[in-house]
């Protein structure tokens, strides 16, 4: 009598194929995924910055009635809920949540009724499994980052 089936050595070097290809799969999934969180939040810090310009051009908060300079905003100024309203919003309500793709972001604005300035960054929300890189630009539009995920500054590497 002949038995049709697999051996338990058989069945073993299946396996043993399938989680030496897993553990070269997983680690590249992983480094991928982080590299395209990081592209994600340089084209945030872009788009808050590009936010930024419009919302201060607006002048939807001006301090100085005599010079008319417009103010630079918040994220929720800057998102749907801000004075621009849900026809006239700068960024994306996910946005304007401080979270997006595995990063955290801020926006400090500093009024003034002759230069204002703001400074944004973008940090990952869970260092080196979401992201390594954090991101920073300011009222001079250079977007800058710290390869390492330490906080940037305006010292930090530009783009």
């Amino acid at each position: 009598m002949k038995n049709k089936g697999f051996t338990l050595i058989e069945l073993m070097i299946v396996v043993a194929i399938i989680a030496i290809i897993a553990a070269i799969a997983i680690p590249n999934l992983l480094r991928s995924r982080m590299s395209a969180n990081e592209t994600g939040a340089a084209g945030a810090i872009r788009t808050i910055s590009t936010g930024e310009v419009g919302y201060q051009a607006a002048a939807l908060e001006v301090l100085s009635t005599v010079t008319g300079v417009g103010q630079y905003g918040s994220l929720d100024d800057l998102g749907p809920a801000g004075p621009g309203g849900a026809t006239g919003f700068f960024i994306d309500q996910n946005l304007s949540s401080g979270a997006k793709g595995g990063y955290a972001f801020t926006i400090t604005p500093t009024d003034s009724s002759i230069a204002p300035t703001y400074i944004a960054t973008g940090t990952p929300a869970a260092a080196s499994s979401t992201g390594v890189k954090s991101y920073f630009v300011d009222s001079s539009g250079v977007i800058r980052f710290n390869p390492t995920g330490g906080v940037p500054t305006s010292a930090s590497t530009a783009m």
